[in-house]
């Protein structure tokens, strides 16, 4: 059996989604921040970050890594959506967008103190961050012009920038000016697969 090591609310939720999709029998366990690094945990990932999807002896990181694998394991279910080629190779573009550039930027708002000391500098680097983060959620907001999904239809991609709109929910980005995000944010969030695994992680109550 498959089993999904994650924090809750954070990157993990995406592969987390993708397991529902799957129809795969799964364990999802959650760690918290002094877990990961813990002796036990460290031997599945010597990085001491989730996600880790384990399969026996096996363990694979990285969430990129792990939807692919998912998809090739199991193509019906269309983790980077049903169209052709290039459609899903756009689907895999915006998911490399979110978990390279978007990603580390809502690192630095979480913790703009990890490389400085200051009150002040901290200040001044997650404005900064803030800055950034408005502007690449632009673009997202940019691409949903006319369509309901970035590529239109729903993908892993699209469950990323889901996760992220919690995130900057989480640390009351504006995102006043971004008028198409909202109704994203909602669609994506009625999904099956998303509402299970919210559930799973506690951060959906029926």
């Amino acid at each position: 059996m498959l089993k999904l090591y994650y924090m809750q609310g954070a990157c993990p939720l995406v592969p987390h989604t993708a397991l529902f999709w799957t129809k795969a029998d799964f364990e999802a366990v959650k760690v918290t921040h002094d877990e990961l690094k813990t002796p036990e945990f460290l031997a599945l990932n010597p990085v001491g970050s989730v996600p880790v999807l384990q399969e026996g002896d096996w363990t694979l990181t990285q969430n990129v890594a792990i939807l692919d694998y998912l998809n090739d394991r199991y193509p019906e279910a269309n983790i980077y959506g049903s169209g052709d080629i290039r459609a899903r190779a756009k689907a895999r573009q915006w998911l490399a967008f979110a978990n390279a550039d978007v990603y580390g930027v809502f690192g630095t708002i979480f913790a703009p103190n990890q490389f400085i000391d200051g009150e002040g500098e901290t200040s001044q680097v997650r404005a900064r961050a803030e800055l950034k983060a408005v502007r690449l959620l632009t673009l997202v907001d940019e691409a949903l012009n006319g369509q309901d999904y970035l590529t239109g239809e729903l993908t892993i991609a699209d469950v990323y920038f889901y996760v992220i709109l919690r995130w900057a929910k989480a640390v009351h980005l504006d995102l006043g000016g971004l008028g198409n995000l909202e109704g994203f944010y909602l669609r994506v969030e009625s999904n099956a697969g998303v509402q299970s695994a919210l559930k799973q992680q506690g951060l959906l109550v029926d």
